[in-house]
């Protein structure tokens, strides 16, 4: 009995004096200086053609291939203003169906700004 309250005990304390780590915060940035920028400008440019459609799937791009938007951003990390409206976007056209990158475009339907994530939201970089 003695053994088995000291083996609860050490699991007690290896819990209580595990340190937890959470992950690095994004940046978010007033301006786009990063390389993809003019990109990604050119990206909403397209998007920007056809409306902003907020309904996730692939999109005929004006530049010719295919963009495909995922839809609704839900801003999860609360990096980008709280309590807004966000959809996201692909920067890069490709064949219908390929696989997706990391570079996105998020706008925020309240007010029109968009940032540019290179790196699947680790970061954003306003461009609009």
């Amino acid at each position: 009995m003695l053994r088995r309250s000291l083996s609860v005990l050490a699991l007690l304390f290896a819990l209580c004096t595990t340190v937890l780590t959470t992950p690095a915060s994004a940046a978010v940035y007033n301006t786009c200086s990063v390389s993809g920028c003019s990109t990604a400008k050119t990206a909403y440019n397209g998007w920007q053609q056809l409306g902003f459609p907020r309904t996730s799937g692939w999109y005929a791009w004006p530049y010719g291939s295919y963009n495909y938007t995922g839809g609704r951003f839900y801003n999860r990390e609360g990096q980008l203003p709280a309590g807004d409206t966000f959809y996201e976007y692909d920067v890069n056209p490709r064949p219908k169906g390929a696989a997706r990158d990391a570079e996105r475009i998020v706008r925020d339907v309240n007010t029109g700004v968009v940032w540019y994530s290179p790196d699947h939201y680790a970061n954003f970089y306003r461009i609009v």
